[in-house]
């Protein structure tokens, strides 16, 4: 039984920890964001943090997981109330993460960084990468399908390759932004979105 309560609270702490974490780096940007200050920030030390991770490049890695599941929840919360939520495409709440990103530099700093060093098979960080970028290419595919199945996309066009050059343009902006924060992120990818997701002619 203590075992038990034991490892409910070590979920617990970890929770903690990427939320607080989450405020940090949103706030002070990757670079300046040191193990000893998320350590402080959830009131360890920089040994007693690391005891909940396998390194720091998995603390990080998680921290991109939580932001994954805090963005799905805003987006399922802002549709809540709508009488068509159901009809909300995975394409529409993308653009609508991309525009949130462009509020939290230092997350989108992080996951440039990260998604870069974790090319390397042996970084901690690269099933999670591995995962996240097949994962978004299955559901922006199947949306791309479902679109051309109402008639909304040309059916001639590849969904799976859409979805993996949808995936590299979002990617590929986030450092164009982080070099010049005029660029308006979400609005390429609208553009995008709108060049192919048009009726063939008649």
């Amino acid at each position: 039984m203590a075992r038990r309560g034991s490892y409910a609270k070590g979920i617990a702490k970890r929770e903690e920890i990427l939320t607080a974490a989450l405020e940090v780096i949103a706030r002070n940007g990757y670079g300046r964001a040191s193990v000893r200050e998320l350590a402080d920030a959830v009131g360890l030390s920089q040994a007693g943090l690391l005891h909940y991770f396998s390194s720091k490049e998995e603390l990080f890695a998680e921290v991109l997981r939580k932001r994954d599941e805090v963005d799905r929840e805003v987006l399922e919360a802002d549709h809540a109330d709508d009488p068509d939520a159901d009809e909300v495409s995975l394409l529409d709440g993308f653009v609508g993460v991309v525009r949130h990103n462009a509020e939290v530099p230092g997350l989108v700093q992080l996951y440039a960084r990260l998604s870069n060093e974790a090319t390397a098979p042996d970084h901690a960080a690269h099933a999670f990468f591995e995962e996240r970028f097949r994962m978004f290419r299955e559901l922006a595919a199947d949306d791309i399908r479902a679109g051309q199945q109402r008639g909304e996309i040309p059916a001639d066009l590849d969904a799976e390759r859409l979805a993996s050059i949808l995936l590299a343009v979002s990617d590929g902006l986030q450092t164009q932004w982080l070099m010049d924060p005029s660029i308006d992120m979400a609005a390429h990818i609208e553009y995008l979105i709108g060049l192919f997701a048009r009726p063939a002619a008649p």
